[in-house]
């Protein structure tokens, strides 16, 4: 079993970050991470990123009695596809271009080119976007 499968195999951690309040805080600490970049403020990046590492467990656990939220369903469907319960098939393609396009925000942050910066940013959190919301209906159309 892969190191991805182990962990995607803890309940306690998942059922936290399904909920949606900690998919989408997580999605907006791209920013602050590109802020602290352009102000080369180490504490300010290292609270971000401290925030991206505790986020996933810093909220309760979803309430599955309920309607899935969108973010529940596509936090569900990065879990199974951890655990190689799917293929994302092409669209795993379109999560290594999002991981381009972010380098390339964080270099033009830190070199402080804030419009090739915000720019590159809008083009990754879109393509993360399309990439999670694909990797959600994959998952549900599979299982």
């Amino acid at each position: 079993m892969s190191l991805a499968a182990r962990i995607a195999d803890s309940d306690w951690f998942w059922e936290r970050h399904a909920n949606p309040r900690s998919g989408w805080s997580r999605f907006l600490a791209t920013p602050l991470i590109l802020y602290a970049a352009y102000a080369r403020d180490r504490r300010a990046l290292a609270l971000a990123l401290g925030f991206t590492l505790v986020n996933p467990v810093a909220f309760p656990p979803v309430d599955r009695d309920d309607d899935l939220a969108w973010m529940t369903r596509v936090v569900d469907a990065e879990r199974a596809w951890l655990r190689e319960e799917f293929d994302p098939g092409a669209w795993t393609r379109l999560n290594l271009l999002n991981s381009i396009v972010f380098g390339y925000a964080l270099l033009s942050a830190y070199r402080r080119r804030p419009a090739r910066a915000v720019l590159a940013a809008a083009v990754s959190m879109a393509l993360k976007l399309v990439f999670v919301g694909a990797l959600a209906r994959k998952h549900a159309t599979e299982s």
